[in-house]
């Protein structure tokens, strides 16, 4: 059987499979706040549901990662290095991953959210989910900073979303630092192992923000180069 080609690939563009792998990601992400919802209204069906879901397009970014690095070649004429190409991948997967890893703890324990906390959790999560739209909106221009060869306007308009994701990553942090600091309050209040655990939540959501923020830094290694 004839090998496939290159076009039949990666289609016109070589960029187009990770930009696509983006969007599953960014999709996976997307249902952390109706997953939420569901474990604030303890519909633990619901939040089944999510949580499936939520694997499914994490196991189909998964096969899109090891496709794309299995297919991209090591000689393909792009003003940018394969191994960049995979790097930015590799921060888009951890997304999807850390997604999974969070709704399997929450779902796992049956965890709940203290009512005073619950509106500061949504708004968290809302920047989380922000954070990684701003990453795929910035992945979505990739195409058109590599025919302009990363300079004009399309960079300038890839750095203003850039920075975007910046100050949405910045807002997650300080939102992160007054959920921390609710949950401290109610420490004496709830089982000491319900208390770890909630704290384990508040970091890993702050790490989706995080890592949709290392998405952006590695775009904008690839503009400066």
């Amino acid at each position: 059987m004839a090998s496939p080609t290159i076009a039949s690939l990666f289609g016109r563009s070589p960029i187009k499979p990770i930009q696509t792998h983006m969007e599953t990601v960014c999709e996976c992400v997307g249902l952390l706040r109706e997953f939420l919802d569901s474990v604030i209204a303890e519909d633990w069906d619901k939040a089944n549901q999510c949580g499936k879901q939520v694997v499914k397009l994490e196991k189909d970014a998964d096969k899109k990662k090891l496709s794309i690095r299995k297919h991209l070649p090591n000689g393909l004429f792009l003003p940018v290095n394969r191994s960049d190409l995979l790097e930015l991948l590799s921060a888009q997967d951890r997304l999807a991953n850390r997604t999974r890893d969070i709704t399997g703890l929450v779902w796992g324990r049956k965890m709940t959210i203290p009512e005073s906390m619950q509106e500061k959790m949504t708004d968290y999560v809302d920047t989380a989910g922000q954070s990684s739209r701003h990453a795929l909106q910035a992945i979505e221009e990739l195409d058109e900073l590599l025919s302009t060869g990363f300079s004009g306007m399309e960079l300038k308009r890839v750095g203003d979303i850039l920075d975007k994701l910046d100050k949405a990553e910045h807002k997650n942090d300080k939102q992160q630092i007054k959920l921390r600091a609710a949950l401290f309050k109610l420490e004496s209040e709830l089982p000491p192992v319900d208390v770890m655990f909630l704290y384990q939540i508040i970091d890993k959501i702050g790490g989706l923000a995080d890592t949709a923020q290392q998405v952006g830094s590695r775009l904008r290694l690839l503009m400066a180069k």
